[in-house]
């Protein structure tokens, strides 16, 4: 806690666990700084960090701001041209890169609180040593011991191997200090050159307060960087600075009298508003007001109203599911994978075997369950999941007794004349070799997965008719010229109904006054399985949402950094191009765990945003999975655009 007043000088804080009752804990600071003084006016607060919305609905405060916005508010106060700031607290670490003013990247400890605060707690509680005392000896040592920056668990058996060798307490103590030091650089940030992190760096949490781990810091960095002495205050101090820039005459919080009276219960339950199962906290408050926490999608708790119509995604959903197959049909049935690129030219495939006489159906939108189904004959567990999820979909449309499945390899995608060349990515291109190699159920039925060359729509009809009369038999060249024509047709019909539509949400967007954000990626990250609601999620920060492939037309071939010869990332670039040249446009990269090919389009698309002033921003799909650590990247994203307009 920190209470300032008008000329932002600390007049009170207080720093201590939360013992699991925060609001009984805040309940008692509010008092005590009452019975300080009983005649202060608070004009403005604002709450932070993990319990931010806890605290913020129990007592009425007149805000709350994320996290990461806090940290840099306060870091501002100190160094106004910091450009990169590490939170080091008890159980986590934060790290944001500054670039132009804004908050560009976001790092934290993934796994546990190993290499925190925590962990030198622990040590010196285990070796008998105050805190204060155990890291004033690791100050003062004179040879540290190299312990390295594992976890906990083999830093026990490293320590009382060191003991045994004869190290001493301090040099065990500076030596934890280090391991903290190199987590965070090597395992957190991930730098390859101290330079890599910037030249003004504010250091922040309350590990800092740790003479030793702030010299091991600068030891290793071979830096000198700037540790305010609020440190552990740092995320209050910013959140204080906040309720300072709302220019309230009086705070909204409870008065004196109410706090004395505050009380509050909690009911824990599991929601069965969808499968998600989502186990909830419900806080009921003396004042009559309720908090429930615990969710994971936003379904059952929230008031707003996501407009579907200004998401693209929503639209490319539903258009791909009207395509429904014509029972009765003279050929029979024929299956196909909604995946990879099968998943934009669904609707070619769809007219082309519609047409001459097959009843087309695909194998629907992804799910866990579908990826759980063919699970155990993925080869590499380093490719991409929607990689990944083609084995699910192959071995359902096999259960659902599909006796010809079609899932032709492509080299080539069609040239939209935006690149350097037309090519699929090797996974994409050649993934039905795959399924061959590995799912045996396919041998099982007639699975076609011969190459096709779909660039040259001759060629193709040429190509086509082969493979066909091989694999099934009885199509003349007339049958196939016409599926063929119909086929490219309704192709470009499907893309002009997505380009239309996000011209549409553009306007709409722009007559409301939102936020355009272009969610880029693939075509099937439109996919909820690989998405992860995504779309959904950003949506109810009250923005539009359109796609790359929805815009990337609009700019002819352009010279790049890289040898652009890959379809799907030349729309990305292109899309980068167009939102660089629009200022009420953003663009979020999505990328796919295991896409050796994302890192060099990251770079490039990074650089086309930023020659124009625009902030990258990316998400991996395995982070998705994590809605709430996205949902603080999105808030602070545009608690960054706000800042940014000011």
């Amino acid at each position: 806690m920190v209470l300032s007043d008008e000329n932002d000088n600390i007049r009170y804080t207080k720093y201590l666990p939360n013992k699991g009752k925060p609001l009984n804990i805040f309940k008692d600071i509010l008092l005590e700084i009452y019975k300080i003084n009983p005649n202060v006016n608070i004009c403005g607060s604002c709450s932070t960090g993990y319990g931010e919305d806890l605290i913020k609905n129990a007592f009425s405060l007149d805000d709350g701001l994320v996290e990461t916005m806090a940290h840099f508010k306060a870091a501002k106060k100190f160094k106004p041209d910091v450009d990169f700031i590490i939170d080091i607290g008890g159980q986590d670490i934060k790290c944001f890169k500054i670039e132009n003013g804004v908050i560009s990247n976001i790092f934290l400890n993934e796994a546990c609180s190993s290499g925190c605060g925590s962990f030198l707690q622990t040590f010196s509680n285990a070796l008998g040593y105050d805190i204060a005392y155990f890291a004033k000896l690791g100050l003062l040592a004179k040879k540290p011991v190299d312990l390295g920056s594992r976890c906990t668990v083999f830093m026990n058996s490293s320590v009382k191997q060191a003991q045994k060798d004869g190290a001493t307490i301090d040099n065990i103590s500076a030596g934890l200090s280090m391991s903290v030091v190199k987590n965070a650089i090597y395992k957190v940030i991930r730098i390859s050159v101290p330079s890599e992190l910037g030249k003004n760096i504010v250091v922040q949490g309350g590990t800092f307060y740790n003479e030793a781990v702030l010299r091991a810091f600068e030891k290793e960095l071979k830096v000198n960087v700037t540790r305010p002495n609020i440190a552990g205050l740092s995320g209050a101090y910013g959140a204080c600075l906040h309720a300072k820039s709302l220019k309230l005459e009086k705070s909204s919080i409870l008065t004196k009298e109410e706090i004395e009276n505050f009380s509050y219960k909690s009911l824990s339950f599991n929601c069965n508003g969808c499968s998600n199962h989502c186990p909830l906290n419900v806080n009921t408050f003396s004042n009559g007001k309720k908090f429930i926490s615990g969710n994971k999608c936003e379904k059952p708790l929230s008031k707003k109203v996501v407009d579907d119509d200004l998401n693209i995604y929503h639209f490319i959903q539903e258009k791909l599911m009207s395509y429904k197959p014509m029972e009765n049909s003279s050929r029979g049935k024929i299956g196909l994978p909604l995946v990879l690129n099968m998943y934009e030219l669904f609707p070619f495939w769809y007219t082309f075997f519609t047409s001459l006489g097959f009843e087309v159906h695909n194998s629907g939108l992804s799910s866990a369950k579908i990826y759980v189904k063919g699970q155990q004959s993925i080869p590499s567990d380093t490719v991409c999941y929607p990689a990944k999820l083609v084995h699910g979909h192959i071995i359902k449309l096999i259960e659902e007794g599909y006796q010809t499945i079609f899932y032709p390899c492509m080299s080539y995608n069609i040239n939209e004349g935006i690149s350097d060349n037309n090519y699929n990515c090797p996974i994409v291109a050649y993934y039905p070799e795959t399924i061959i190699n590995n799912v045996e159920e396919v041998k099982k039925i007639n699975f076609i997965r011969d190459y096709l060359p779909i660039a040259n729509s001759k060629i193709f009809e040429k190509k086509i008719i082969e493979i066909l009369n091989y694999r099934i038999g009885g199509f003349n060249k007339k049958d196939i010229h016409k599926a063929t024509i119909l086929a490219y047709k309704e192709y470009n019909q499907y893309l002009n109904d997505i380009r239309n539509k996000a011209q549409e949400i553009i306007l709409k967007a722009r007559e409301k006054n939102k936020l355009i954000f272009v969610l880029a990626g693939r075509p099937y990250h439109v996919d909820p399985e690989i998405n992860h609601g995504i779309d959904k999620l950003i949506s109810g920060f009250n923005v539009a949402i359109i796609s790359e492939d929805s815009i990337s037309h609009l700019n002819k071939k352009f010279a790049t950094n890289v040898l652009n010869q890959w379809t799907y990332h030349a729309r990305l670039y292109s899309a980068a191009k167009f939102v660089s040249n629009n200022d009420d446009m953003n663009l979020i990269q999505l990328v796919s765990f295991g896409c050796g090919l994302d890192a060099i389009t990251t770079d490039e698309t990074k650089k086309l945003l930023e020659s124009h002033d625009k902030i990258y921003t990316q998400i991996k799909i395995d982070e998705i999975t994590n809605l709430g650590a996205v949902k603080i990247r999105i808030r602070s994203l545009l608690e960054a655009l706000k800042s940014k307009e000011k």
